[in-house]
């Protein structure tokens, strides 16, 4: 298993205003320096008072022109020479270093992510997906065409950059710290993927986001399908193989074309937005139990098609729409994600 990275945002937060903190420090070092040097130098060359001594100096190091506070000697007019590079030296150093800073876009980064922060801890029942490779952000972009909130982990700092890019919410972190799965709101999420690399990986993150969140559903990519049974007794409800899908595809794609064909086409995006299978649950409090499906399926030609019903005794393909609706049933339906968020309406309502 992979080693725990420490690159979590609110240590990355904190090493920034830690860097920040010590250039302003050895900025406000060098004044306190420039300031005890000329203060003792009048003192000792011209043999001052040390107020104004100070005074002296703190109005040549500003530049402000003002007249000297007593005559000056040679000697003190080619300190006063050195003092004033010394203090423009200080001056241009604090102020190089705190706009290579800003510049450098880590303040920009830092507010970036207190922005981002703040908009994951308003999302309640989104959805996290770990890691941000080719299965995370195919798993990302569906989300997203379908509407459904999400937030992102990648440890890689380029990819996660790319993923931010297209405006999603995506932290930079170790996925397998349980404090990264927390700042993306685990306790409040509906729903969890696991897309690492590693089965291991994806096996260690499914036992922790099991235990922060019970009632969470937790979806696993799998590498070995030998090791299924561990991932799902790991915690994970389902444990889908990129290999398998693959090849059942390839196969599709040679022996029902125009079957594939379809699908693909209810995929894309339309003028009325992208079609998809869809699970529509029935709530306990819904005001359609026990009338018709037809009753809940709406008129008009642009309502959403209901394929299937899930009872106690499985699946029953192209029901009649006469069918009386139970609590605790789930419709599949095939639309639009307007179509299917009317349909969602008519049952909760």
């Amino acid at each position: 298993m992979r080693a725990h990275a420490g690159s979590v945002p609110n240590r990355y937060n904190a090493a920034v205003f830690k860097d920040l903190r010590e250039r302003l420090s050895i900025a406000c070092g060098i004044f306190t320096v420039v300031l005890l040097i000329g203060t003792c130098g009048y003192v000792f060359i011209e043999g001052w008072s040390a107020f104004d001594a100070l005074y002296m100096t703190v109005i040549t190091v500003a530049t402000i022109g003002y007249g000297e506070v007593h005559p000056l000697s040679n000697a003190g007019r080619a300190f006063t020479i050195f003092l004033i590079f010394g203090g423009l030296g200080a001056v241009g150093y604090a102020f190089s270093s705190i706009t290579a800073f800003i510049v450098e876009g880590e303040l920009n980064d830092v507010l970036r992510r207190r922005r981002m922060k703040a908009k994951i801890s308003a999302l309640k029942e989104h959805y996290i997906v770990c890691g941000g490779g080719n299965t995370g952000r195919t798993i990302m972009e569906e989300l997203f065409k379908t509407g459904r909130p999400f937030v992102g982990l990648e440890l890689d700092a380029a990819k996660r950059a790319l993923l931010e890019e297209r405006g999603w919410l995506v932290l930079q972190g170790d996925a397998l710290r349980d404090e990264m799965l927390s700042e993306a709101g685990i306790e409040r999420a509906h729903g969890l993927f696991c897309a690492l690399a590693d089965d291991r990986d994806n096996s260690f993150v499914a036992v922790s986001a099991r235990g922060l969140n019970p009632r969470l559903r937790i979806v696993s990519r799998l590498h070995d399908p030998s090791i299924r049974e561990k991932l799902l007794r790991s915690g994970a409800d389902a444990a889908v193989s990129p290999g398998h899908i693959g090849g059942m595809r390839m196969a599709s794609e040679m022996v029902r074309p125009a079957t594939v064909g379809f699908l693909d086409s209810m995929l894309r995006e339309h003028s009325g937005g992208a079609y998809r299978f869809e699970d529509v649950a029935i709530p306990a409090g819904s005001p359609l139990i026990g009338k018709s499906l037809q009753e809940a399926k709406g008129s008009g030609p642009e309502t959403a098609l209901i394929v299937a019903v899930k009872g106690p005794a499985g699946y029953e393909t192209n029901p009649s729409l006469e069918r009386c609706i139970a609590p605790g049933e789930s419709i599949v339906a095939l639309g639009s994600m307007e179509q299917v968020r009317s349909l969602r309406a008519r049952i909760k309502a």
